[in-house]
């Protein structure tokens, strides 16, 4: 990590790093993922000696979010993370709401094809036989 830092520093003095402390991509329930934010810090410390810089001198990507405890955040926070990433998390809530508003919409429009399945001419009923807009038995 320190080297990163050097060569970095190099170019620019503003970077950031992502390290690796425990993160993983993907989908995973709190606690299935074991972080050690620890690590964060203790980077902290060996670069802040090392280049007797102020502290928390680097600034950390959090890859690999998901899962993550809201203590281990702020925990990862307080060690120099400034950007999170919850990509994963973010695309699995949306689709959710998506679901459940798609679901919503099928279920009434299932029930205004029930109430009406008589009065559906054969061009509709074949029309929803072939696309599956409704799992509803509308044989003749």
């Amino acid at each position: 990590m320190a080297y990163a830092y050097e060569q970095l520093l190099k170019v620019s003095k503003n970077f950031t790093i992502a390290a690796a402390f425990g993160n993983v991509h993907g989908v995973y329930k709190p606690g299935n993922v074991q972080l050690t934010p620890k690590i964060l810090h203790n980077s902290q410390v060996f670069v802040e000696k090392k280049y007797s810089t102020a502290p928390n001198p680097v600034n950390f990507v959090f890859h690999g979010g998901s899962g993550s405890s809201r203590v281990e955040i702020r925990e990862a926070i307080s060690y120099g993370v400034v950007k999170m990433n919850i990509d994963t998390d973010t695309q699995w809530a949306f689709w959710m709401a998506f679901e459940n508003s798609r679901q919503q919409i099928m279920d009434i429009c299932r029930g205004r094809l029930e109430t009406r399945k008589e009065k559906i001419n054969p061009i509709r009923r074949n029309t929803i036989r072939v696309y599956g807009f409704v799992k509803l038995k509308i044989d003749d």
